[in-house]
């Protein structure tokens, strides 16, 4: 049914959310969400046992069942769509990524008396959808180095923690690190007004600090105010 709008407009068609259509589509989309989701935990779960294998497969995905069966999760929409290329460009530089941090927090390990410093910043995402959070949220936990300590799902934050932090110049590099995973997730797999998101200006109000684990020691040289390291 077409109906018009004032002025003589003619709008859209009217979609009846009652009608045996639209309730079959509404429950292919749940399912195909489910089915992603569950993909995903069982990727997780390879991930964390470290290598790819068929039992570890089929553990993933009875691990990812329960949890989706037992503990169910909000509803996560899925409105983008897949883009291989992007795709390719995010699998390459997560290797990289991943590779690189490792080699450098094991050259952290065997300095000896080196104490490195680490921090935690807040970052504000741009596309502040709970799928966007999960999977940028995963895929910085995953890479040595940093750990993600809070989300703050209301305004779309994340606070990281990174390790050795020797003045505010890596502070800013690891929210560029931040920022550019995000925007490489959303051109894998975002749609088009997320992807205009990532063009759009910078928020002018960032978040406040964040505040120190309890009993952190403040470092002694100067940190920006919108940034606060703390020795670990």
């Amino acid at each position: 049914m077409i109906g018009r709008a004032a002025g003589g407009r003619r709008r859209g068609p009217v979609v009846d959310p009652d009608a045996p259509v639209t309730r079959v589509r509404a429950r292919l989309g749940r399912w195909r969400d489910r089915l992603l989701t569950l993909a995903w935990l069982a990727l997780i779960w390879c991930l964390l046992w470290g290598r790819f294998s068929w039992g570890n497969l089929l553990g993933g995905l009875l691990v990812g069942g329960a949890v989706l069966l037992f503990f169910p999760l909000p509803p996560v929409t899925f409105g983008g769509r897949l883009r291989p290329r992007a795709l390719l460009e995010l699998a390459g530089r997560f290797v990289t990524e991943l590779v690189r941090a490792s080699i450098h927090v094991a050259w952290i390990a065997v300095q000896p008396g080196y104490r490195p410093r680490g921090a935690i910043i807040a970052v504000r995402l741009r596309v502040r959808t709970d799928l966007n959070l999960a999977l940028t949220a995963e895929a910085i936990s995953l890479v040595p180095g940093t750990l993600i300590v809070e989300v703050d799902r209301g305004r779309g934050v994340l606070y990281v923690h990174v390790l050795d932090v020797r003045g505010p110049e890596d502070l800013t590099g690891s929210r560029d690190r931040i920022l550019a995973t995000e925007a490489r997730i959303v051109r894998a797999i975002g749609s088009a007004a997320e992807l205009r998101l990532l063009t759009a200006p910078a928020d002018p109000n960032p978040p406040a600090d964040p505040a120190p684990p309890a009993g952190a020691v403040p470092p002694s040289d100067p940190v920006p105010p919108t940034e606060r390291g703390v020795d670990q």
